[in-house]
């Protein structure tokens, strides 16, 4: 069995990611930290699931415990580190910055010394599209300069993509880090938008529409993010020979060190998206339009030339068929 950590292993994308890990034969040991960012019960459900497998350990706390993340790498044998972990959300960063410095940027050099000090193969590690920030050209590209963050949570991202490439310069650790775009579907995080939206609208409550609704996301289902990140996962990355310190790559490097999007590369409309939730869920959503939110942007939108170059995949899920497999879900786990 590979031995593997998944960090932020209750959390959306890691009850997933686990499972196609887990089903594939991988002995798999998560962490969580369990915080009551979000609804605990539902990060519990999903823990649930997981702990129904007999290649599956559990342990809570969390990624800035230096002690405890040192004593996981100790035992672990780890060959792959699968780090999900970190205070999410953009619009929290305004409100609590300290939580994104203690576990996207502390928590995050525990676990690159981790992976340092035990030789693990291969770092991969989550990264996001807001890192993209302000820039207008799209779609947004690995090759992009993102020096340009809107949000602390946005800086904390690109702030994780710069310590990992120091560390594959000077250690060779092997670093891929992967920039999800709007991920969503069934399991999912109840601070993101199609989420709350969902929820409001069977309580025939208002929902916010930001920007008057002038907006643009690359909504991306949930399987395909976590086929992407498994097809990734074998691929460790290997120094790019032909990269140019004249004209350097921000996408690769001359060590081994690699980024990728995960994108549907077909950016929706808020207002189709809500559009699409009203048709599922057989009610009409009453809106308050409300200006630009600070730390949000107009669109996001991923190129994916780079996946599908190295691994011949791009996200193919239609939102109106991944809507209708999260509203599915929702009405059956909250009985609504």
């Amino acid at each position: 069995m590979k031995k593997i950590l998944v960090t932020g292993a209750a959390g959306f994308i890691g009850l997933h990611l686990c499972r196609i890990l887990l089903d594939g034969g991988a002995f798999i040991t998560g962490i969580d930290n369990l915080n009551d960012y979000y609804d605990v019960d539902l990060k519990y459900a999903r823990l649930s699931l997981l702990k129904k497998y007999h290649n599956f350990r559990f342990l809570k706390g969390g990624i800035e415990n230096r002690e405890l993340i040192e004593n996981i790498f100790e035992e672990g044998g780890f060959e792959v580190v699968v780090n999900l972990a970190a205070q999410a959300g953009v619009r929290y960063s305004l409100k609590n910055p300290y939580s994104y410095i203690d576990s996207n940027i502390v928590g995050f050099t525990n676990i690159l010394e981790g992976c340092r000090n035990h030789r693990v193969k291969h770092l991969v590690f989550a990264s996001s599209s807001s890192i993209y920030g302000t820039n207008a050209k799209v779609p947004f590209a690995v090759r992009d300069n993102v020096d340009h963050p809107v949000s602390l949570y946005a800086a904390s991202k690109k702030a994780n993509e710069l310590m990992a490439h120091t560390y594959a310069h000077l250690y060779g650790l092997p670093c891929t880090g992967i920039r999800f775009f709007t991920v969503y579907g069934p399991w999912g995080r109840p601070d993101m938008a199609y989420f709350s939206f969902t929820k409001a609208i069977l309580e025939e409550k208002p929902i916010d529409v930001y920007n008057y609704g002038d907006m643009k996301r690359d909504f991306t289902y949930i399987d395909d993010i976590v086929e992407g990140v498994v097809r990734i996962i074998d691929r460790i990355p290997q120094p790019n020979l032909a990269w140019d310190k004249n004209n350097p790559d921000p996408g690769s490097s001359y060590a081994p060190y690699k980024i990728y999007n995960i994108g549907n590369n077909h950016p929706v409309s808020l207002m189709r998206f809500i559009d699409l939730l009203e048709k599922n869920l057989g009610k009409k959503a009453m809106k308050n339009m409300l200006p630009m939110q600070p730390g949000d942007v107009p669109i996001t939108y991923a190129d994916v030339d780079d996946l599908m170059k190295d691994e011949g995949f791009k996200p193919c899920t239609s939102i109106e068929k991944g809507i209708n497999k999260f509203v599915e879900w929702y009405r059956s786990y909250y009985r609504v």
